[in-house]
């Protein structure tokens, strides 16, 4: 008897296929078209302006090199090359316009699209002039017509518009390369050479083309070079002319339009996906938005000036815009098969938690942790403003360190354990920053947290404890979140210790960092260590303690000998952190 065929899972038949392709051919997409058009007219734009440089030597030179300059371009599987990759990028660019939904407006991108779409604006006299002329009449213009036409016979303001269009054309390939080369290892290096290159090449071709016209207007007037420069199959009739004016109006009004086009399919997308119903992204149950179906999730966050890891800017050439998806994935559409390489290639791509927040569009709810956090250094920045560094001061230092580390990398991807540690590193910082305080330096999975920088030494004190207690809620609630990625529960240590510090600025010139030094700073962090010893999470010096106003019988207290002192420290073992709550409340109530 015939058996019916279960029905086939196109998504993962989809998969299959992709994963037999080579490795070179799924890296393939829009992103990877557009950098090779990009490179070929920049390869063509290079030797045009290396050309133009010519004629800071002599109208002889200018003449010979461009001669080689048509040799190569004009050759036929070249010239189908050129004029493909101009085509695509062009189509690709207007694509763009269409396609992405949020821009960072105060990056590089939208000046970069920008100017490659008033690229063709710009040019299209100068292509149709040469160029067309040339397929259409045989028309055989070369520098001596072109400099005349710029330099005597046309208006001055053409020569402007040329200038204009070298420089947004010239800008617009080194923001390309510098988009693509920014997160090569070597590009750090080789960028002051690159910037002279970029600097000096449009400059010796805009000298060059001067140079070319104060040759052609010294000789513009002699009737021999007239009659040997500006024949009419050189320059084309008038009806000709007439003609080809006609073609350059009809590209400006079709090109117009098709950017009118794509700003309309973008109101019209937009209207559309709202109608659709709108989607909540959630961030780890710290923040929920409300966005259109469609839009990614990168986007999302940028809508929303959420910061967000993408050190590509959202190109899906890096993963630092990861996330783990929390929850159901089944409703998730499947990765792309860019997104599936990326993941492939830091080992992520077979847990389908983990997605690429640039290329991820959900269509339904969705709840998420980010596994890089972004660098954020405006809180520092903004403490380093508010206290004038040399100050002397007293501070209370908190440090907070992860427990077991080492084991936990063992057995895990490396992703896998920076993902959990940022999310350790995230817990005690909110719960640092709710109590009054501020997250100073990131040391491996500790924290180094500093109170006091704008309140007294009481309050200080009290807000460091609190911040304990704080922290121990915020691991627990971690915990629970991502407890089906942890074999045993987070656990950590805190030492708490203040003291007179001074306020400065250590580092390397441009990674200086704010922080405070003394000796009860290292007192914290031997605190810290210490409690691993005794068997508790938090060690607190009993300084802190008479400091917060805390009664010494709410709070145990012993003798320890701390590393690097001669007389040892009274401290105060607490078993659970959270117990510091029920202290810093007990005493409130007997000072009220």
């Amino acid at each position: 008897m015939h058996r019916p065929h279960a029905p086939r899972d196109s998504s993962r038949t989809t998969d299959g296929r992709r994963s037999r392709l080579p490795g070179w051919l799924r890296r393939i997409g829009l992103r990877q078209v557009r950098m090779f058009t990009g490179l070929v007219m920049f390869a063509y734009l290079l030797s045009h302006f290396l050309n133009h440089a010519l004629g800071n030597i002599s109208p002889e030179a200018l003449e010979a090199g461009v001669l080689w300059h048509l040799e190569v371009w004009q050759f036929l599987p070249v010239a189908i090359l050129f004029y493909g990759s101009v085509t695509i990028h062009a189509g690709l660019g207007l694509w763009a316009l269409y396609q992405r939904r949020q821009f960072r407006w105060r990056t590089i991108e939208p000046l970069q699209l920008v100017l490659g779409l008033s690229v063709p604006l710009l040019i299209y006299s100068h292509v149709i002039g040469l160029r067309l002329s040339n397929v259409l009449y045989g028309i055989d213009k070369l520098y001596p017509q072109v400099l005349y036409a710029y330099w005597v016979a046309w208006p001055s303001y053409r020569v402007w518009l040329m200038v204009t269009v070298m420089l947004v054309a010239w800008a617009h390939g080194c923001i390309g390369l510098a988009l693509w080369l920014r997160i090569k290892p070597a590009f750090r290096k080789a960028m002051p050479a690159l910037l002279v290159v970029a600097v000096l090449i449009p400059t010796l071709a805009l000298l060059g083309f001067y140079e070319g016209g104060r040759d052609v207007i010294r000789v513009a007037a002699d009737p021999a070079w007239q009659d040997a420069n500006l024949s009419i199959k050189q320059m084309g009739t008038l009806q000709q002319q007439r003609t080809l004016d006609r073609i350059g109006d009809a590209f400006v009004i079709g090109y117009l339009g098709l950017i009118a086009l794509a700003l309309i399919a973008r109101a019209i997308r937009g209207l559309m996906e709202r109608r659709g119903g709108m989607i909540r992204l959630t961030y780890g149950g710290d923040r929920t938005v409300r966005v259109p179906r469609g839009m990614s999730v990168l986007e999302a966050s940028l809508r929303h000036n959420i910061p967000h890891a993408s050190v590509c800017g959202g190109r899906a050439r890096c993963s630092t815009c990861r996330i783990r998806v929390l929850g159901d994935v089944d409703e998730l559409p499947p990765p792309t098969s860019r997104e599936a390489f990326v993941l492939g290639s830091v080992g992520a791509a077979d847990d389908p938690t983990i997605r690429l927040a640039c290329q991820l569009r959900p269509t339904h709810d969705l709840t998420f942790l980010p596994v890089f956090p972004p660098r954020n250094v405006a809180a520092a920045r903004q403490a380093a403003r508010m206290s004038r560094i040399g100050d002397e001061r007293y501070l209370v230092s908190m440090f907070v360190d992860l427990r077991g580390s080492t084991k936990l990398a063992e057995t895990r991807l490396p992703f896998d354990t920076v993902f959990i540690v940022n999310r350790f590193l995230g817990a005690v910082s909110r719960a640092v920053i709710a109590c009054g305080g501020q997250p100073n330096q990131f040391v491996g999975d500790g924290v180094l947290a500093l109170f006091g920088l704008n309140e007294s030494p009481r309050e200080a004190s009290r807000n460091a404890i609190r911040a304990a207690a704080a922290v121990a809620a915020s691991v627990d609630e971690l915990n629970s979140m991502i407890g089906h990625d942890l074999g045993a529960p987070i656990r950590f240590g805190v030492g708490i210790h203040g003291g007179v510090v001074i306020l400065g600025e250590i580092g390397y010139r441009d990674h200086m960092v704010f922080t405070a030094l003394g000796d009860s700073v290292n007192v914290a962090a031997r605190l810290q260590d210490m409690t691993k010893t005794l068997g508790c999470e938090t060690l607190l010096s009993d300084e802190i303690r008479a400091t917060a106003g805390i009664g010494a019988d709410l709070l145990p207290t012993q003798q320890a000998e701390i590393r690097g002192r001669t007389e040892p420290m009274l401290v105060c073992p607490i078993a659970q952190s959270r117990d510091l709550a029920a202290a810093l409340d007990h005493s409130e109530a007997l000072l009220a």
